[in-house]
């Protein structure tokens, strides 16, 4: 993917969030480590190749510390960094604009979204 420079703090923020999977991994990250497998079933659009990519882009922008251990079978976790969930508030900002976004375009929404009986009942 090409890399523009960076002419702005709003351009920044959306360098380190890019791409349609890097926001909801960090939203699934805050409140508990997730091994590859727990995040791939909480993500089930996503492939194994591109969740291995978004993760090792986020461990780079010090987003995720990943955890091996030396164990059999062999167990790795993610985990959300102090600096990544300073992103948490603004997620949670664009979370609540896209409620009320699905709201009044239900048409949008996946019918199979965990979020299809939150908007019915909102």
């Amino acid at each position: 993917m090409k890399k523009y420079p960076i002419r702005c703090p709003v351009t920044a923020f959306l360098r380190v969030i890019d791409g349609h999977w890097k926001p909801l991994l960090l939203w699934h990250l805050q409140t508990k480590p997730l091994r590859f497998k727990e995040v791939l079933s909480r993500l089930p659009d996503i492939s194994t190749r591109v969740l291995t990519e978004q993760l090792n882009e986020m461990e780079e922008d010090k987003l995720i510390i990943r955890r091996a251990y030396n164990e059999t079978p062999p167990r790795v976790e993610y985990e959300l960094t102090d600096y990544g969930s300073t992103l948490l508030p603004g997620l949670a900002l664009l979370r609540d604009w896209g409620l009320q976004y699905l709201k009044e375009n239900k048409h949008v929404l996946h019918p199979d979204s965990e979020w299809n009986q939150k908007i019915v009942e909102g």
